[in-house]
């Protein structure tokens, strides 16, 4: 059972592995998908013509589309404050995941079902490197038998 002393223990022991370029490249890796999500969630508040058609062709009614919108700015801005941001990559791993169902039900291509596995994987990414607690709570390291 991991306790919090333990983790604060792996926190304190991690501490001095942390350079500015992980801290940096966390940033920058954790922005990248975040601009896509908040330009999506925003598109979808502004309804042009390819965004209702994209929505239609999943199968969804047009009067959901300013509700996805919400949610997806809801969920990115609380991935973006840094004390929520763990709440924030959850919230945003189970949108992304709706939207994975959403495409693999309405047969797209592979290239559309994986973008949202990549947004996910390249939000926690980010998180983990900028997130000394991520990492201790799910440290990387090589056990020697």
């Amino acid at each position: 059972m991991i306790t919090n002393a333990a983790i604060q223990q792996e926190v304190r022991s991690q501490s001095g592995l942390t350079s500015k370029k992980v801290i940096w490249s966390g940033r920058i890796m954790s922005a990248v998908p975040a601009l896509f999500l908040l330009v999506d969630g925003i598109m979808k508040l502004m309804k042009p013509a390819f965004v209702v058609e994209a929505t239609l062709q999943l199968g969804y009614a047009e009067r959901v589309i300013p509700g996805f919108g919400i949610v997806l700015l809801i969920c990115t801005v609380v991935y973006l404050i840094r004390r929520t941001a763990v709440l924030g990559a959850i919230l945003l791993t189970g949108y992304l995941g709706g939207a994975v169902a959403a495409h693999v039900s309405a047969v797209d291509s592979l290239f559309t079902i994986i973008l949202p596995v990549i947004l996910a994987a390249t939000l926690w990414g980010g998180l983990y490197l900028r997130d000394k607690q991520l990492r201790a709570l799910v440290p990387w390291r090589s056990y020697e038998p």
